[in-house]
This record gives structure tokens, C-alpha cells and sequence, in this order.
């Protein structure tokens, strides 16, 4: 069950896990359904829920007074996704989080988090190496954004996702790039 979550999980902690700590770990998520273009977070509202992609694809992103949004992150299958500024400092979210697709995932609540946390050793390492990834992700892209030009932004962003062109509208990938309408 889940062999691709494990998978992952196993190949960021560099060990195996046992079937009873990956189905004791599973016990702290639930499955949840997503439609196309349903809202999964709201801006201003609080996020207790961290989301594992099992198939499907979401997006976060920031609106500006135009009312344009500007993508900050794309989950596709086996990605995670939530906005955690507001999970870790219980402020309201900066972000919403919206289905590009119809999406199943699985739901991590703030409070399993933190159970799975404490019991589970391996789960604790999983998570902080997932997020330290996730902000060196960031850092790199801030820097690519000032160094490099706009097409090789584009290569190296279809070049390591080659489903971006046939799942994510232009205009969002325009957007993620950091693109606007006069480049």
C-alpha cells in the first residue's frame, strides 16, 4: 500500500522502514479528494494540513491587487504541498492552494504531525530533510530569477519536468518563471 510514498520516504532517510512504523505512520494520514479548480486553501485562512500528491496536481499561489495569480508551487504526483509559514507559525495563510486536476492525496492534520513527530523517529528526519530541500528549492529559484534569463528558466523548467507543457497552462508557467506579460 502506498509504495511510491514509502519509496520516497525511504530514499530521503537513506533506510529502510519497517512495514509496522510506514503502516503506524500511515495511520496518521487520511485520503482526501480534490476536484478540478477546487479551492484547498484559502488566503487569510489558516493551514493545518500538510497534502502528499498520490494523483492529481495542485498549485499554490499569491494574488495581487489585480487580482493576478503568481504560482509559487506546482505538486504534481509524489509531491508534497502546503503553505508552511502558516502551518508552523499559526498565522493566517499568504497563500491558496488550488486543483489543477482532479487530485487524490493524503492529509497529514497539524496535530498527527506532531504525534507522528514524537513517535516515530525516522518520520521526524523524513520531514526535516523534505523541508530543508524544499527551502534550498526556493533559495534556488530566487537566484534564477536574478541570473538567469527568462528561456533558460523555461529549459531547465520543462527539462526537469516534462509534464508542465501538457498539464499547466501557459500563463501559470509564465507565472511560476517569474515572467510578466512584457517579456
Amino acid at each position: 500500500m502506498h509504495p511510491k510514498l514509502r519509496q520516497d520516504i525511504e530514499r530521503k532517510i537513506n533506510s529502510s522502514l519497517t512495514d509496522e512504523d510506514f503502516a503506524l505512520f500511515l495511520d496518521f494520514l487520511k485520503p482526501v479528494y480534490f476536484s478540478k479548480k477546487e479551492t484547498v486553501l484559502e488566503v487569510d485562512h489558516f493551514c493545518s494540513t500538510i497534502y502528499y500528491i498520490e494523483k492529481g496536481l495542485l498549485i499554490s499561489y499569491l494574488t495581487d491587487e489585480k487580482g493576478e495569480k503568481h504560482a509559487v508551487q506546482f505538486a504534481f504526483e509524489n509531491h508534497w504541498i502546503s503553505d508552511l509559514y502558516s502551518f508552523f507559525s499559526h498565522q493566517p495563510s499568504i497563500i491558496s492552494i488550488e486543483a489543477l486536476e482532479d487530485t487524490t492525496a493524503l492529509a497529514i492534520s497539524q496535530e498527527n504531525f506532531e504525534l507522528a513527530m514524537q513517535k516515530l523517529p525516522q518520520f521526524e528526519r523524513f520531514f526535516r530533510i523534505l523541508i530543508q530541500n524544499a527551502y534550498i528549492h526556493s533559495q534556488q529559484r530566487i537566484a534564477k530569477t536574478f541570473t538567469d534569463d527568462a528561456e533558460q528558466r523555461y529549459k531547465d523548467l520543462i527539462g526537469t519536468n516534462p509534464d508542465f507543457l501538457q498539464r499547466v497552462p501557459q500563463y501559470l508557467i509564465a507565472s511560476f518563471l517569474g515572467l510578466n506579460r512584457n517579456h
